[in-house]
């Protein structure tokens, strides 16, 4: 349990370190968010705020996930250790893939950045790789727990492959498509990944509360300069790092249907966007004022802090509920 309190505390001073000699390094560099002019009318003035801070995240977690690993190597725990890596590994993987697409957007100057199709391939061979480890290397089986029934159900190989690359992609993409106002991915994300660390606590998945213990240091530290008015933006660098954190979490832990409940918000988010092209291809017209959903409340007249909180809050209510029905 020491390590549990002791990582994130050192997680968050490592992130607030690091964002203290990056953001200026970035600002100098002129690695500004680009907006788009289609976009709520508000963000404009965003354009040129430091972006690809998701680079601060991934160098707090591998300088903490290393110390803490050969801390743990020390008191030869190192079972738990060497499981931290491969979370680690494929966290920062989704993280390198949104770097490579913000670099082509803002440095390259390519707004579209990353072909889709080659974003898509990145993602999927790391959550192949993922789900090699999990069941060839870790061997836990390939049953998944039904939350209110409490039960586990087994899936057969070909069907559990699959549903485990669905449930990695379409996590990154859900927290990808949350990240849109100051703070707002940073907030939710924390939440998830806090809920995520203490049912791993109550399992007694030793690996799995370390590590997520970590994240949420880290998420916090950076929080506190991506918060309304964010003096830094975590760009895709970011946001696929976190949805990597929050799929790799549920499904170390066999729970991927409890993001169903705790990350209602980006799923939420992500139905919209469905929603809003499907409708527009039907009618011509938009069923949103715009999409993803907190662009939706923006233009409905809602401050972007009030958006942060009230999602936040829902995440933690939402939270409370999936701690009970596990």
């Amino acid at each position: 349990m020491g390590t549990e309190i002791c990582m994130p505390i050192i997680a968050f001073i490592v992130t607030i370190i690091l964002s203290i000699m990056i953001i200026p390094v970035l600002r100098k560099l002129k690695v500004g968010q680009i907006e788009r002019e289609e976009g709520p009318q508000s963000h404009l003035k965003k354009q040129g705020t430091p972006t690809m801070g998701g680079i601060i995240m991934i160098l707090a977690m591998v300088l903490v996930v290393t110390g803490t690993y050969i801390f743990l190597i020390m008191q030869s725990k190192n079972d738990i250790a060497n499981k931290l890596i491969p979370i680690l590994v494929l966290t920062i993987g989704f993280g390198v893939i949104g770097f490579i697409d913000d670099f082509k957007k803002v440095v390259l100057k390519n707004t579209k950045g990353l072909k889709p199709s080659y974003k898509m391939l990145g993602l999927l061979i790391i959550s192949a790789f993922y789900v090699i480890y999990l069941v060839n290397i870790l061997k836990i089986g390939t049953d998944i727990y039904i939350p209110i029934l409490k039960m586990y159900i087994n899936l057969p190989i070909y069907l559990y492959i699959p549903f485990v690359i669905v449930v990695i992609l379409g996590t990154t993409n859900a927290i990808n498509l949350t990240d849109g106002i100051d703070g707002l991915s940073s907030s939710v994300s924390a939440i998830i990944i806090a809920c995520l660390t203490l049912i791993g606590m109550l399992m007694q998945i030793e690996e799995i509360p370390i590590f997520g213990s970590i994240v949420i240091g880290t998420v916090l530290g950076f929080l506190m300069f991506n918060l309304y008015p964010a003096k830094v933006i975590m760009g895709d660098t970011g946001s696929l790092l976190l949805g990597g954190v929050i799929s790799a979490m549920a499904l170390y832990l066999k729970m991927p249907l409890i993001l169903l409940v705790i990350a209602l918000i980006p799923v939420l988010e992500t139905i919209s966007v469905i929603i809003q092209v499907i409708y527009y291809k039907k009618t011509g017209k938009r069923f949103f004022k715009m999409a993803p959903l907190h662009h939706h409340f923006e233009l409905s007249g809602w401050k972007e802090n009030k958006v942060v909180i009230v999602f936040s809050l829902v995440t933690l209510a939402l939270c409370s509920l999936g701690l009970l029905i596990i």
